[in-house]
């Protein structure tokens, strides 16, 4: 049954992976303004016909991205004074707000706040949801911009940004989102700005019940691979997944963008077996990736099953590890669900990763490590080809050739800025980790020691560089210290990764085509595609094993040994 839920939603995705890569390509591709995107171009102050180069796109990107950070952390400092706050919350504290409007910036979604205590309606509207259709589109027409260098002709430009920030959000973002709020309200998830409601519970206390407009944000938040969430709870929470079929909802919504731009790319090549060979390539590592954490799940805790004595526990653990899982959803849907959203780093969560076994959390967290697994709106794609430009290099050297990707030569200046966005990944996840651990106030936040108390670091700096946002629990993250060192790595996942590649597509974009020789390597190929993924999965571990064997793995084998730590 498991397996079949599994089929069901994945050929799902898969079928709409044409129709809306068609979407896509006619977005990227099309001349014509509608007269909304004419408005929004005057009222910008900008010229749509203006071509920008790689420095110029990626100069645009960064202002523009800085000036919505320092609108926004304003709004949230000043929160109190604003409207549509029924509860009457503050503002937040200086670090929190400057780690929050970081991550809802960079698409990570990081939250170390609970959602119904620290944001009133108008900041969850006026910067988080906002940000979560700007930091959305940005990514995905970074992507845009990167596929025109890729397929250029002996040209410098990679587009505007403008014209590709405005056409993504009222073409693509608006409308899907309109759309899935209308099936989310019909499920039960609350859209008001009415106060909180008031109930008595049946000792005879009141309670008051947070809401607010909540659909919205659920469309965009995994529509744009956002995460994040309205409550505390996540997608855990009943009113931001009332039921079943959002939940399965939520999961195709955080695949269908990032696997329809490999068919984009196909189509704006000319050459669609290039697509299907990037596309097949990162169903191939979700599978696998998949099986793992659903296999471990479902085998449960044996350290539970060898108690023996109670039945109870015994049965629960037969039906596979369920704490902190909701029953509703069960093991199948939560895996599926956990694999999603580190895949395609979104950060959602309607399980909390922390109850995991040691090689069940080490799914989400090596997914994020790899960072390229569909990954988030844009960046997922981008961070892919990183690795057949370095699997063409590879397959180069073997043979003594100058590597081709697309008929164009891959020099020098293109590998050393591929390398420079593939080691920024590791050097933020692994030299935060370093400080935090050595660090004693640090280490202060954790609650829990040995190897999972590491895991639970390791996850929130691997979370934060990977643009993910989703938390392993147990570590108190909300202090200067982290608030600071985790929005440092959002930046340093965002940008120090994008802007490389931006720049090799534009390196790329003014060369001229070579023609195809017998010693040109095909990259449209299934042995190619094979050849990217283990390259991903070599540089993976021989960059992340050590660090995950210290803790999911070592984690693991504690639990199969008994040990129980206190």
């Amino acid at each position: 049954m498991a397996w079949l839920q599994f089929l069901v939603l994945l050929a799902v995705m898969a079928a709409l992976v044409v129709p809306v890569g068609n979407w896509l390509y006619s977005v990227f591709a099309s001349e014509p303004h509608t007269a909304p995107e004419r408005l929004t171009y005057r009222l910008l102050g900008m010229n749509p016909q203006e071509g920008m180069d790689w420095k110029r796109y990626g100069l645009v990107l960064v202002v523009s991205n800085l000036f919505l950070l320092l609108v926004a952390y304003l709004l949230l400092r000043l929160q109190g004074l604003l409207p549509w706050n029924p509860a009457g919350l503050s503002a937040q504290a200086p670090d929190l707000a400057w780690n929050t409007v970081v991550s809802f910036l960079t698409n990570t979604n990081w939250q170390a706040y609970s959602g119904e205590q620290s944001l009133s309606y108008f900041s969850q509207m006026a910067v988080i949801t906002t940000f979560m259709f700007t930091s959305a589109a940005t990514g995905l027409a970074a992507a845009a911009a990167f596929m025109r260098g890729l397929v250029g002709r002996s040209g410098t430009s990679l587009g505007n940004f403008w014209v590709d920030v405005t056409r993504i959000i009222y073409r693509v973002l608006l409308p899907l989102s309109f759309l899935l709020a209308l099936v989310f309200v019909w499920q039960g998830m609350p859209q008001t700005l009415s106060p909180y409601a008031t109930a008595t519970t049946l000792e005879g206390a009141t309670q008051r019940i947070a809401l607010g407009p909540v659909a919205s944000l659920e469309t965009i938040k995994h529509l744009g691979t956002n995460g994040g969430g309205f409550f505390s709870m996540n997608a855990a929470h009943p009113f931001e997944n009332p039921t079943p079929l959002t939940n399965a909802l939520h999961i195709l919504s955080m695949l269908l963008l990032p696997a329809a731009l490999t068919y984009t790319f196909g189509r704006l090549l000319g050459n669609l077996k290039q697509g299907w060979v990037i596309f097949g390539g990162m169903l191939v590592l979700f599978l696998g990736f998949l099986t793992t954490v659903y296999s471990f799940e479902q085998a449960g805790n044996p350290i539970l099953s060898r108690l023996g004595a109670d039945q109870t526990i015994t049965a629960t653990q037969a039906g596979g590890n369920m704490e902190g899982k909701e029953v509703r959803f069960g093991i199948a849907q939560t895996a599926l669900f956990a694999t999603t959203t580190t895949a395609a780093t979104t950060g959602s969560v309607d399980s909390m990763h922390d109850s995991y076994t040691g090689m069940g959390g080490f799914v989400p967290m090596t997914q994020m490590m790899l960072n390229n697994v569909f990954g988030g709106d844009g960046v997922g794609f981008i961070n892919f080809v990183q690795y057949l430009v370095l699997g063409v290099f590879i397959a180069g050297l073997m043979v003594g050739r100058t590597p081709e990707f697309l008929g164009k030569k891959v020099e020098a200046r293109e590998v050393k800025l591929v390398m420079l966005a593939v080691l920024a990944h590791p050097l933020s996840i692994l030299g935060f980790t370093a400080l935090a651990v050595v660090l004693p106030d640090a280490l202060k936040s954790l609650n829990n020691p040995g190897p999972h108390g590491f895991s639970e670091i390791l996850y929130a700096y691997t979370s934060g560089t990977a643009n993910n946002g989703s938390a392993f629990a147990g570590l108190g993250a909300n202090t200067p210290f982290y608030n600071l060192t985790i929005g440092l790595a959002m930046l340093v996942g965002r940008y120090l990764t994008l802007l490389p590649m931006l720049a090799v597509a534009g390196l790329l974009a003014a060369k001229r085509r070579v023609p195809v020789s017998s010693g040109t390597l095909p990259t449209d190929t299934v042995l190619f595609g094979g050849l990217t993924v283990f390259v991903i999965l070599i540089v993976g571990a021989l960059t992340f094993l050590p660090a995950l064997t210290l803790g999911p793995v070592a984690d693991h084998l504690q639990m199969l040994k008994g040990v129980v730590l206190q």
